[in-house]
């Protein structure tokens, strides 16, 4: 499911960072906080989901503090719309 956030600039700064330190994605990360941060129910077990690691050396260094508008721009240059 898709969904919008508001999270203050240095925090989204600092956040995308992470992904890229850590081998992991930045949806990966905020579900990682969204789950620790939930309270959980009398004997409600944690969901565990497997790491992954992704290939290559990151984003492309044009990407790598861009903001949404770019990196969408970017998707769709040339396919119309």
């Amino acid at each position: 499911m898709k969904t919008t956030i508001e999270i203050s600039d240095p925090l989204l700064r600092d956040a995308k960072r992470l992904p890229i330190a850590t081998g992991t994605t930045l949806r990966a990360l905020v579900e990682q906080g969204l789950r620790q941060g939930r309270p959980r129910a009398p004997g409600e077990r944690s969901i565990q989901t497997p790491g992954r690691k992704l290939q290559g050396q990151g984003a492309y260094p044009e990407f790598a503090d861009a903001e949404w508008d770019k990196i969408r721009e970017a998707i769709y240059e040339g396919r119309g719309g």
